[in-house]
């Protein structure tokens, strides 16, 4: 089942959604959620949360927290009423703490880590792309692209 997001962004029950902080949207995430789709984003600085549990971690791993939150303002709140998952992870390799948001209970902490990871790689090589082989822009007009 698919649902039309923004822009003709549609959500596909089962798969992840992996963005940017800068593209958080809690009605859009809440869409996702309902659809059975998952996200990972990374929180904002300014994140309001009230904590809900938390889980035990292994810090050994770099997973410095994992809790289940309510959003805070309640405005935001009424875009997306139900519990997130918020994680803190610190990276030993570049010596950073990152704050991490899903709606993904099931999976390991590190595993939600993991695929921010992937995804900054995957940013990394197209600004490589961008900048070793001159391309402006990429465009494409098949579902793949």
């Amino acid at each position: 089942m698919k649902i039309l997001l923004d822009n003709g962004f549609r959500a596909y029950a089962g798969s992840y959604y992996v963005m940017d902080k800068g593209y958080i949207d809690f009605g859009r995430l809440y869409r996702i959620h309902k659809e059975g789709a998952f996200f990972v984003t990374r929180a904002k600085d300014n994140f309001k949360f009230v904590k809900l549990s938390s889980q035990s971690v292994d810090e050994n791993t770099g997973i410095k927290c994992d809790q289940a939150v309510r959003l805070k303002n309640q405005k935001i709140f009424l875009s997306y009423p139900e519990a997130i998952r918020r994680l803190k992870y610190y990276d030993a390799e570049i010596k950073m703490e990152f704050v991490f948001m899903t709606n993904n209970f099931e999976i390991s902490a590190l595993d939600v880590a993991r695929l921010y990871k992937y995804r900054w790689a995957i940013e990394l090589f197209f600004k490589w792309i961008k900048q070793h082989l001159k391309v402006k822009a990429f465009w494409g007009y098949s579902f793949n692209t």
